[in-house]
């Protein structure tokens, strides 16, 4: 008889039932192969990434779980480290690939046919102040904060029904300019996918914005509008993303040095305003107008709407939208998805250890763990979603941290005392009724306090 507890028993212990269906319903081992990350020999990469996806459901790091001994893996921690710096994975792919398998098996599917389904472009800032060998590494500016800082700017596509909001892809962009770079990018094969996901966070926001929504289009995730705000909207930009074929629901910036053909001429939104007479009363915008907007002679018509800045009454927001059929209010409405990306960014920094959790210098690391916290994300996600669950995602992440040390205390527990049982029927000539009773006055010998300390046997969460 062993008389350990096995690895296996341990990893059974610390994946909960929801992670363990989340993991198998939606195929993530072949999303994982389909990306490109497979190992011929050793242990399974899905492993692996299991073990990193439940590292922010321990409360501990890996440093602290190999040092205290807990919820330690049967692989080394260079198994880890190799498999992070993977150079072949396509981390894009495989996060689209999952996204694209969630929305259309478990979210469109409950949706009505005339729901406006959108695709959300936004960055966020993702930090390494205290870093200065990070590859790619470099000074971009925090317009939240109005500041330089170190590090990348996560670009990233979220799709949204209104209701429920997953991340599709991502980029950490480094900059364009090269004396912004503090380090530059490490030499490797062109042909491999880390060079490659290298030469795209050098370049513009705007050119790595289509590069994601082309990997979007080609998985086929239902949406009608990309929506984003005035830092990626120009004329290039709305053009591009019409060509791939979206309309957009955009926020514009009123400087005098953007133009849009109207009656005729190339004005200026704000010189657009000053001409037409402005709605009064209490209606939800002031002013709506029909443009063309014109690159390359090509024209696109569009409409613009002047919105209440509710704020500073004196002053205006303009918001685009290429699908000129659209009704004002339905224009400002669709636009009012766009604050999905913002809950996701403030839950994935404040709960899901973002930026956090990898101190990794290489580019690939750094990826992979952007991958491994969106798909965090997308399970919690979906737990809301179909469990009507009226917590906030920060409380729900919470219960499965607890959920998670429930069940390894618990099976822990039971697995020890099954071991005891074993061994008083091997070297013990008694009935199974003494054994029981054995057992019985074991338990009254366990201190009370922990007994307190953890329950007996799992809760589980019924959402009323």
């Amino acid at each position: 008889m062993n008389k350990s507890i096995t690895q296996d028993a341990q990893n059974d212990n610390q994946i909960s039932k929801t992670i363990r269906r989340f993991f198998t319903r939606f195929h993530v081992s072949s999303a994982l192969k389909s990306a490109n990350a497979y190992k011929k020999k050793g242990f399974p990469v899905v492993q692996i990434f299991q073990y990193l996806f439940l590292l922010v459901f321990f409360n501990r790091s890996m440093y602290m779980n190999l040092l205290t001994r807990r919820n330690t893996p049967a692989f080394a921690k260079d198994t880890i480290y190799r498999f992070m710096k993977m150079i072949q994975i396509n981390w894009i792919r495989f996060t689209t690939i999952l996204s694209s398998r969630i929305i259309k098996e478990a979210v469109v599917s409950l949706d009505s046919e005339d729901r406006a389904n959108v695709l959300i472009i936004d960055d966020s800032m993702f930090e390494r102040n205290r870093s200065k060998k990070v590859e790619l590494l470099a000074k971009v500016y925090d317009h939240a904060k109005h500041a330089y800082k170190s590090g990348f700017r996560m670009l990233t596509l979220g799709w949204s029904d209104g209701s429920t909001f997953l991340p599709v892809n991502s980029v950490l962009l480094s900059s364009e300019n090269k004396r912004n770079r503090i380090n530059e990018a490490s030499a490797m094969d062109k042909r491999t996918a880390g060079y490659k996901r290298r030469r795209l966070s050098m370049q513009k926001g705007a050119s790595v914005m289509l590069e994601l929504l082309k990997h979007a289009k080609s998985a086929v995730i239902p949406a009608k509008y990309v929506l984003f705000d005035s830092w990626f909207s120009s004329p290039s930009s709305i053009h591009a993303v019409k060509g791939i074929g979206y309309d957009v629901i955009a926020m514009v910036k009123k400087t005098p040095k953007m133009f849009f053909r109207y009656n005729g001429e190339d004005m200026s939104l704000t010189a657009i305003y000053s001409k037409n007479k402005k709605r009064r009363g209490r209606s939800r915008y002031l002013l709506s107008a029909m443009v063309d907007v014109v690159k390359d002679g090509k024209a696109i018509p569009a409409k613009v709407v002047y919105v209440r800045n509710r704020n500073k009454r004196k002053e205006y927001l303009c918001i685009i939208s290429t699908d000129t059929e659209l009704d004002e209010n339905e224009i400002i409405r669709i636009y009012g998805k766009r604050w999905d990306i913002e809950v996701f960014f403030k839950v994935c920094k404040s709960y899901l250890h973002l930026g956090k959790e990898c101190r990794s210098i290489s580019y690939d690391a750094m990826t992979a763990h952007t991958a491994v916290v969106f798909t965090r994300y997308m399970m919690l996600s979906l737990e809301s979603r179909e469990s009507n669950d009226e917590r906030s995602l920060g409380e729900l992440f919470l219960y499965f941290s607890d959920e998670m040390s429930d069940i390894t205390w618990i099976q822990a527990f039971q697995l020890l005392l099954q071991m005891f049982r074993e061994l008083a029927a091997d070297h013990l000539d008694t009935t199974d009724d003494k054994i029981d009773t054995l057992a019985d006055a074991f338990m009254d010998a366990v201190p009370f306090y922990l007994l307190s300390y953890k329950t007996l046997s799992p809760q589980p969460y019924s959402p009323s």
